[in-house]
Formats: structure tokens, C-alpha cells, sequence
């Protein structure tokens, strides 16, 4: 028989007490999982979180890797929150990079990124995560995974993204003659409070990242059947992704995060499985439901002026286009990096959905993106090669990060 501890055996007696307590017996021969240690980084890239981990401080892919990565990142949590863990509730918070030495020619370290489910006991390995990248080069510069190649106080810092077999080169400053990033400057991205050190990235050939393809389809339009029909371009540089027009799937073009419906949701996600079937990302829609990284969804308007999540105004004239993103299911509060690439890349293709929402003269060289937190300035060349088809030889973007904390993260196995 379980027997109430000591300190409130007083709560059985019939005398009254103004505070009632509420507790659980838990049985004593319940299995007790062991806590265990792991090193690892926590740091801001763009705007996202990740812990960060060397790829020898892990088992091989596989059930038991999977495992510590959900318990350190605190899912799967039916509450959504992840309170158990260092996620954050959602997508963009919700990211572990696992970085290695390299055996690419031309490369110096490898990065895989994981996104961590947030409700379900899930680790999808399905696409990259571009803001983390401005992590990647200080963490292994930092962690002697690559050695100083200082030029004019800068690093270089050549990656392999194993999801998707690319290069980035990424170049951030550095404390003369050590091999300390310094992260500290006056370059601000919107979505994120303060000013910090500009880290460029340069994204090499990031078309077909994925499929193979610029246009999975051969398409720069495809008709997307879900319930309902609608125009859309399916692309892949960076990451896969769907362009579709606001005003054709009937939402306002500046809607904010916590605007989205739970009608808005299923349809959109309905929209997603049926394009990942017709890019060949998979093979059914039951298989596209379960795998939610790609494609990233990104609904498009018309430059116009409108509020942001911090309350500022951005007007039209700052900007070339507005998206609203959807990645692994969430509203994005800004743009996931690896989408912007590609909507850069569709502004330079006519017939595109991206490219139809153009008016005027451009901001910049580049393209001006306004998001849900702001704007940002993004380029891509695309050119016609030798076999007839569209490439895109290189994508720049600019970027900052932050190291939170470098230690220890405990997880239960």
C-alpha cells in the first residue's frame, strides 16, 4: 500500500487547512530513465535557435540518436511547448545542426540539420535550414573542426549541407590572430532586437537541392489539385518550394502569424502534401503528411504598405514583394532563408507566380522580400546554360548570429 509522505500525512486528519494540495502517487517501481550529458552549443542563426553538436558526440543516424534529440529539444509535447526541453514551441525554434569534419573536396566541414517535432515523436532530416548557417562557420572555427583561413579579419568557412548535397561558403569576422568569431557589430536583420557582426552567405548552385531541378515539372506554372484548384510554381533552389498568389487562395496578403485560421491551416497543408506529391518529393499524400519540412509554402502579394509583428510599418516603398511563409507546418514569423533564395531565383523567371508580383522598379540590385517581422534583401543569378535549361549559379544573403551558451545539454535515455 503506498503511504502518504511524511510532510503531509496532517492532510488526512479531518482538520481543516487553507491550502489544499494537489499531488500524484507515483508507484515505486515505475522505470526511471538515467540523465545523461551531452556537449553542446546554443546559438541564434538569422531567426532561428539550434543547438548545435558535433557529429562524433552522437550515435549514427538511427532510432537511438532520433531519441536524444527529441528529449534535448523536449518532445514530443502534446502541450506544444516544449517546456521539458531548449525548443521553443515551434518550427524556428526547434532545430538541431550536427556539424563534422568533411570529406568533400573543397569543403570543410560537413552540417546536417534536424528539425524536431514539436507534438510528435518526430526528427526529419528532409531539408536544410539556412539561417542556422550563420552559425555553422563560428561554431566549427570554434570547436577546431577547421582551422583560421583569415583574410582581412575574416573567415571563410567552406559547408557541405548533407541534406541537400550543397555548398555554402560562409565568411564572418574574426579577433585578429585567434580562432574566436567576433559576433559582435552594427548589422541588423529584421525580426531579431540589436545589432551584430554581418555574415555573408553564398549559396553555390542551389537549384535542385532536392529534386534535381529548378522546375520539378518542366513547369514555371502547374494547376495544384487539393479540394480545391489553383495556379502555382513549384520550385526547388535552396529548398522546395510552392509559390502561390494570396488573392487566389483567399487570404489577406499581410496576415500576421496568429492570424492563420485553423481552416487557413488544414487547407494550406492540403495545398503542401499535394505539391510534394507532384514535385516527387513523395510518392503519396499519406507519406507528404508525415514528412512536413518540404516544401516550404510561400503565398505572395504585390508590394503594399503593412504592419509587422514589433508594431513597425513597412511601406511599399521598401519593398519589391510580400510573402507570408508556412515551413514544417508553422506560420513563419519571418522567412526562412533557404525560401527567400528561391523566391529570388522566380523573380528573375517570367510566368512565375513570384514573378507576376512585381511592379515597378526593384528596391535594389536584388530583391526586397517583405516578411511577417520586416524585410530582407536577398539575390540569385539564374542564366540559361549549354543544355537550354535555367541554373542558378550562386544566391547571397546576409545574415547575423549569436552564441547563447556553450556546455551541457542533459537529455533521458
Amino acid at each position: 500500500m503506498n503511504r502518504l509522505p511524511q510532510a503531509l500525512r496532517g492532510l488526512s486528519s479531518n482538520r481543516c487547512h487553507p491550502v489544499l494540495l494537489s499531488f500524484r502517487l507515483l508507484s515505486t517501481t515505475a522505470p526511471r530513465r538515467r540523465e545523461r550529458r551531452l556537449p553542446a552549443t546554443f546559438y541564434r542563426g538569422g531567426t532561428s535557435k539550434a543547438l548545435l553538436i558535433k557529429r562524433d558526440d552522437l550515435p549514427p543516424h538511427g532510432a537511438q540518436r532520433d531519441a536524444i534529440l527529441l528529449s534535448a529539444m523536449g518532445s514530443p509535447d502534446p502541450n506544444g511547448r516544449q517546456l521539458d526541453g531548449m525548443g521553443g514551441g515551434y518550427s524556428s525554434v526547434s532545430k538541431v545542426a550536427i556539424i563534422g569534419k568533411s570529406e568533400q573536396e573543397g569543403c570543410d566541414v560537413d552540417y546536417e540539420f534536424a528539425q524536431v517535432l514539436v507534438e510528435k515523436a518526430g526528427v526529419d532530416y528532409g531539408s536544410n535550414c539556412g539561417n542556422m548557417l550563420a552559425a555553422v562557420g563560428p561554431f566549427a572555427l570554434e570547436n577546431g573542426l577547421v582551422g583560421p583561413h583569415d583574410s582581412a579579419g575574416l573567415s571563410l568557412v567552406r559547408i557541405y549541407n548533407t541534406n541537400t548535397r550543397k555548398v555554402i561558403h560562409a565568411r564572418f569576422p574574426v579577433y585578429p590572430g585567434t580562432s574566436e568569431a567576433n559576433l559582435e557589430g552594427d548589422f541588423a536583420i529584421d525580426g531579431v532586437s540589436g545589432t551584430h557582426a554581418r555574415i555573408t552567405l553564398n549559396f553555390l548552385n542551389p537549384e535542385g537541392s532536392r529534386t534535381g531541378k529548378l522546375f520539378p515539372t518542366g513547369n514555371v506554372t502547374d494547376t495544384l489539385e487539393f479540394g480545391e484548384s489553383l495556379q502555382a510554381t513549384l520550385m526547388d533552389c535552396g529548398n522546395p518550394c510552392v509559390f502561390v498568389s494570396a488573392e487566389g487562395f483567399g487570404i489577406k496578403p499581410t496576415i500576421l502569424p496568429a492570424e492563420f485560421s485553423t481552416d487557413m491551416l488544414k487547407r494550406l497543408d492540403a495545398l503542401r502534401n499535394a505539391a510534394a506529391v507532384k514535385m516527387g518529393l513523395v510518392k503519396s499524400l499519406e507519406e507528404a503528411a508525415a514528412k512536413k519540412a518540404v516544401p516550404k509554402v510561400c503565398i505572395m502579394s504585390s508590394k503594399a504598405t503593412h504592419v509587422v509583428l514589433s508594431g513597425a510599418t513597412v511601406t511599399e516603398e521598401q519593398v519589391d514583394v510580400v510573402v507570408r511563409c508556412m515551413s514544417s507546418g508553422d506560420p513563419h514569423r519571418a522567412l526562412p532563408i533557404t525560401a527567400s533564395l528561391c523566391t529570388a531565383a522566380a523573380a528573375h523567371v517570367p510566368g512565375t507566380v513570384v514573378h507576376s508580383m512585381l511592379r515597378g522598379e526593384r528596391v535594389s540590385d536584388g530583391i526586397v522580400i517583405g516578411h511577417a517581422s520586416g524585410t530582407i534583401a536577398v539575390d540569385a543569378d539564374v542564366v540559361k546554360g549549354d543544355d537550354g535549361e535555367l541554373h542558378v549559379p550562386t544566391a547571397r544573403v546576409f545574415r547575423t548570429a549569436r552564441k547563447l551558451f556553450e556546455g551541457n545539454v542533459f537529455y533521458r535515455a
